[in-house]
Formats: structure tokens, C-alpha cells, sequence
């Protein structure tokens, strides 16, 4: 696995289930495109997987 994730918002959590938009927002995403690097761990893949359908992730 690689040392760092970088994960972008592609997709608006306004009508988002209320978990999912605190997921997005605890990753560090705030507008649409905005991109946030990340550590790659446990706690943040299983972050990722819960709002996979709403961001896009390139290992680093």
C-alpha cells in the first residue's frame, strides 16, 4: 500500500445521508474538486469505503 491517499470530492454531500456529509467533512473535503492528502490506514480506507460513490482516490 502506498504511504499517502489523495482523495477528491466529485460529488456534493448536500443530499447526502447525514453520516456520509460528516464523513466527507471529516476527510477534510469541502467544495466539489477540492482534494485532501491523506495518511493510508485502516481507520481512513474504511472512511473512504462508506462514501466511495462520492469521491475519487489516486494512491500517491
Amino acid at each position: 500500500m502506498a504511504n499517502k491517499l489523495k482523495v477528491t470530492l466529485i460529488k456534493s454531500p448536500i443530499a447526502a445521508v447525514p453520516k456520509n456529509a460528516k464523513t466527507v467533512a471529516a476527510l477534510g473535503l469541502r467544495k466539489i474538486n477540492s482534494t485532501n492528502e491523506l495518511p493510508d490506514n485502516a481507520a481512513v480506507r474504511g472512511m473512504l469505503r462508506q462514501v466511495a460513490h462520492m469521491v475519487k482516490v489516486e494512491e500517491l
